[in-house]
């Protein structure tokens, strides 16, 4: 099967990887699947909502440019763009800052990933415990 990870760069790799916890973790903490944040299509609002999240947490607190944030999620940088602001000016809501400060807070936290062309088979494994 053909995996459109393995073709990227070692930049581009880790920002779709920092991409997809992203989706991952928003997805888990607003109730949508992962696949729909993924999806070329807008989705329902919250879908699309959840998505703009994400792009929003990836942007900021992966601290990638707004051009890189766009690759990653294979969108235009402008879209990018439109959801930081949609997600900054929600942030008004004390309700809403307290969930994406708590879903930087994961983020940041978020142990980092191997370095890219790292063997795997050098790695001591993290013990869950």
């Amino acid at each position: 099967m053909w995996n459109i990870l393995a073709t990227l760069k070692p930049a581009a790799l880790a920002d779709a990887r920092n991409a997809e916890l992203a989706r991952a973790v928003v997805a888990y903490a607003m109730g949508v699947s992962a696949s729909a944040l993924a999806a070329e299509t807008r989705g329902t609002p919250q879908e699309a909502l959840a998505r703009q999240v994400a792009m929003y947490l990836t942007h900021t607190t992966f601290e990638l440019s707004l051009a890189r944030t766009a690759r990653a999620f294979g969108r235009d940088r402008s879209t990018v763009a439109h959801a930081c602001h949609q997600i900054e000016d929600r942030r008004e809501d004390p309700r809403f800052d307290r969930l994406l400060a708590g879903l930087e807070d994961m983020l940041a936290a978020s142990p980092l990933p191997p370095p890219v062309g790292e063997a795997q088979a050098h790695r001591t494994p993290v013990q869950p415990w």
